[in-house]
């Protein structure tokens, strides 16, 4: 089962709106005969994948699956039953599929074959893997994970503005690595007016796992020669508004950026609720959020922060910098919002440590 886990990450960032599912299929002898992931978009599934690598070996087999096998016909036949035509003698599944049209058929459909099912095995690792499915399922939100670069007195630019570069480029590859992970990597138009970014995954032989571009730019403000604009023909470039309408709309249309109407809030900016659930629609299971401060703070208000990634340096700008959090409106200690740190390490000269919300 920690095979067909690691494989189903390999599949993270890649295979939204569906989940990233890994199999591994092992003979009566207890030779591993098939292993596979959900590829790119979603097709073809893990299952499918390892059942075809095996071939006649699978007969009398034992396929151990990351998630609970599909039960609904799509744009492929059930995995459940590929795995009971494939005359298997048991199934191993870590997790349930939460999902209306699964929820349980898969495994019903295993059981009625004949085939033995033993559920549970890994669940915990295997709920954390598939969180962004599962929000965007139950939640109608993907799984928002904030990551924040700062000083060592969590500052994340001078007075002056100058934010580049705070920590070191072992640091900076490790975010990369994150945003080969995700479906999508958001930002707000101050750091796109400020910075110009690229916001694409520079991990030599990574490039093609760059994740859809997301800009919350409540009036509308990106430029059309911006960098994220002249390159939205090869990385997926969307933009958040309050201004669909905007007739700078169809110049940006016209470059190929999808713009998404959304809500105002009370203070005239996007509506962070009404986005998540917008972004959830269009199938985003797993959003990583680089700023800044303001849509930081936004997030945190609202309750929408799943996992929380720091990367620290060892030096200090003092309180003159900009913080990596402005206001968020907290009047009592016993309404401050509570991360459980899960994991941290060291990366060249900083450090990074990573958090879960409410555990």
């Amino acid at each position: 089962m920690q095979m067909a886990l690691g494989l189903a990450r390999r599949g993270l960032g890649r295979c939204w709106p569906n989940p990233s599912v890994g199999c591994v299929i092992v003979s009566p002898e207890g030779h591993v005969v098939g292993r596979g992931h959900t590829g790119e978009g979603g097709r073809p599934h893990g299952e499918t994948q390892a059942l075809n690598q095996a071939g006649d070996a699978a007969i009398g087999a034992t396929a151990y699956v990351s998630l609970e096998p599909c039960a609904h016909h799509g744009q492929t036949p059930p995995c459940a039953d590929r795995l009971v035509a494939a005359r298997l003698s048991r199934v191993v599944i870590a997790t349930g599929d939460p999902d209306t049209r699964v929820a349980g058929q898969g495994i019903k459909i295993l059981e009625e074959a004949g085939l033995q099912v033993d559920f549970g095995i890994c669940q915990v690792e295997a709920n954390r893997l598939n969180q962004g499915f599962f929000n965007r399922i139950m939640k109608q939100k993907p799984l928002v994970t904030l990551k924040v670069a700062t000083s060592l007195d969590g500052r994340i630019a001078t007075k002056e503005g100058e934010s580049k570069w705070i920590t070191g480029p072992e640091a900076r590859a490790r975010g990369h690595l994150l945003r080969g992970q995700n479906d999508a990597i958001m930002v707000g138009i101050g750091t796109v007016l400020s910075d110009d970014p690229g916001l694409d995954c520079r991990l030599p032989g990574l490039g093609q796992r760059s994740p859809v571009r997301i800009i919350v730019d409540s009036g509308l403000r990106l430029p059309p020669e911006c960098h994220l604009v002249e390159t939205a023909a090869v990385i997926p470039t969307w933009v958040i508004t309050t201004r669909p309408a905007d007739a700078k709309s169809a110049i940006l249309e016209k470059r190929g950026v999808r713009v998404i109407g959304c809500k105002a809030d009370q203070g005239g900016r996007v509506d962070v609720m009404q986005m998540m659930q917008k972004l959830s629609t269009v199938g985003i299971t797993r959003l990583l959020v680089e700023g800044g401060a303001q849509l930081n703070a936004s997030l945190i208000r609202a309750s929408l922060v799943d996992r929380l990634y720091w990367f620290r340096s060892c030096g200090i700008i003092g309180g003159d910098g900009l913080p990596a959090l402005p206001s968020i409106g907290l009047k009592m200690l016993t309404e401050m919002p509570e991360f459980t740190l899960v994991r941290e390490g060291r990366v060249g000269k900083d450090t990074w440590q990573e958090f879960e919300i409410g555990h």
